[in-house]
């Protein structure tokens, strides 16, 4: 075992869990730029082209979801292999998606999962909002399928990897980036 993973596996040791759909918004108030987390439960799934349909759907009035303390996992999986229940679940850089957050965060999303930053206006809004932001290991997708138990669709299996579907996740790893506080993980580790 590699001295890397073996780091990787203590800083785990002390993670804090979460499961979504959160039962109560106070759990993200324990947390803090930096901390490790295992996430349980639901995570909502898509990329750009999910968060278009997604918003103007909403506008026209048809389609309906409850956001309430969900989180959003930016993800396009690839192909399940035969025997398995996913493909690679790497996450998709989260600044893309920075155009629809005020949108879905209004709707009541309380986190969103990805990697990169994400734009100071949206770190406002997470602290405006009590929402938080956490990164997961990019280029590690193949890693990041083990923790997946299920898959579900929710709407728009026709855009395929930009569906919008969930996915129950047991003990999936993250790292808090932005908090409710308004801190910036990747801003405290270039100081």
């Amino acid at each position: 075992m590699g001295a890397s993973f073996k780091s990787f596996l203590e800083v785990f040791k002390r993670a804090k869990k979460l499961e979504f759909p959160l039962e109560k918004r106070e759990f993200l108030k324990e947390l803090k730029e930096g901390d490790p987390v295992l996430i349980s439960g639901w995570l909502l799934c898509g990329r750009d082209a999910t968060h278009q349909r997604i918003l103007s759907s909403i506008e026209r009035g048809c389609f309906d979801f409850d956001f309430t303390n969900q989180a959003m996992y930016y993800v396009g999986p690839t192909p399940s292999p035969p025997q398995k229940i996913i493909g690679s679940v790497g996450p998709t850089t989260a600044s893309r998606m920075d155009y629809y957050m005020e949108f879905l965060l209004k709707k009541g999303l309380c986190a969103t999962l990805g990697k990169g930053k994400r734009s100071k206006k949206v770190i406002e809004l997470l602290k405006e909002y009590q929402a938080i932001y956490l990164a997961t290991f990019g280029g590690a997708g193949a890693f990041l399928s083990q923790f997946v138990e299920k898959v579900e669709p929710i709407a728009w299996e026709e855009l395929g990897a930009e569906a919008f579907f969930r996915i129950k996740v047991s003990g999936f790893p993250a790292i808090v980036i932005n908090s409710i506080y308004g801190g910036d993980f990747y801003e405290k580790i270039r100081k």
